[in-house]
């Protein structure tokens, strides 16, 4: 009978613990954000809008910044966060692990496009003129889970005949495409992946100067990185959160700076990340 009274006290505080988790969760909404830049940096330029959604939905909101974009990915499996803005790379890489969905586009007021590319990048002293000349040479990609800054230009890569593993003299990853930026201008690589906005921005911060860079290549346009929620979330809080991300106007977000507002998205959106993925040879099941 004790152990039976045990066990049952036992379920009751699990079912306690649930439910105060289920009540948080009703008053919290939990924001994971890729960090694409610095940790710090992500959270400051993404607090004008967090705090906009927070007012817009009556509801608290808390941002979140993972060490890595696995971090992102992983939280909104285990269920630690509800919504999150992920690359267009690791969200598809997300939905091949977790049930999560894209709904709402940032369209950027410089612009006014809901769309960005990827570049490889080096000094104009290292004399780096096309991507053959990336042969022999140090090279900097973002992430794994990086769009811009690893499936798109990987992609590039393999097109024109470059395997990085047998071209390149080294290739290291950074974790960031600030980071990225600082690599190339501090001679620590020789080229380098970035997303063209946030070149502009490490330009405006003073990273590195334009007039040391040469682009070697470009891509494709690529369709901005979306906000996603877990499917799982309540039909009535998803359109509460959605609503209120596109009442949203006129201000600065995360590493895209200033945003006219928000736009709806949708999976199939993201379709042209799955194969640009394929044509990388990336496989997806291997990312997770």
């Amino acid at each position: 009978m004790g152990n039976y009274a045990g066990k049952w006290v036992a379920m009751m505080a699990g079912a306690a613990l649930a439910l105060g988790a289920t009540a948080a969760g009703a008053q919290v909404l939990k924001v994971g954000l890729i960090p694409s830049e610095d940790s710090r940096a992500m959270l400051a330029q993404s607090k004008d809008i967090l705090d906009a959604v927070e007012k817009n939905l009556g509801m608290k909101v808390q941002g979140f910044v993972a060490t890595d974009y696995n971090g992102v990915i992983e939280a909104l499996r285990a269920k630690h966060l509800d919504i999150a803005y992920l690359g267009p790379f690791s969200y598809v890489l997300a939905t091949t692990v977790t049930p999560v969905e894209a709904f709402v586009i940032a369209e950027t007021a410089r612009a006014g496009r809901t769309y960005y590319h990827s570049q490889i990048i080096s000094l104009k002293t290292a004399g780096i003129k096309d991507l053959n000349d990336l042969k022999g040479r140090n090279f900097a990609f973002v992430d794994p889970a990086s769009t811009s800054g690893y499936a798109f230009p990987l992609a590039g890569l393999l097109k024109a005949g470059i395997e990085p593993k047998r071209d390149f003299k080294t290739v290291i990853f950074t974790g960031a495409h600030d980071a990225n930026a600082v690599a190339v201008a501090n001679g620590k690589v020789d080229a380098a992946t970035i997303a063209d906005r946030i070149l502009d921005a490490a330009i405006a911060k003073g990273h590195i100067k334009a007039e040391q860079i040469h682009v070697v290549w470009r891509s494709a346009p690529i369709p901005e990185s979306p906000m996603v929620w877990r499917k799982d979330l309540s039909d009535d809080l998803k359109n509460k959160v959605k609503t209120a991300f596109l009442a949203v106007k006129d201000l600065n977000w995360s590493d895209q700076g200033k945003l006219n507002g928000f736009r709806e998205t949708s999976d199939a959106a993201y379709d042209v990340v799955r194969e640009t993925a394929k044509l990388a040879n990336i496989d997806l099941k291997k990312q997770k």
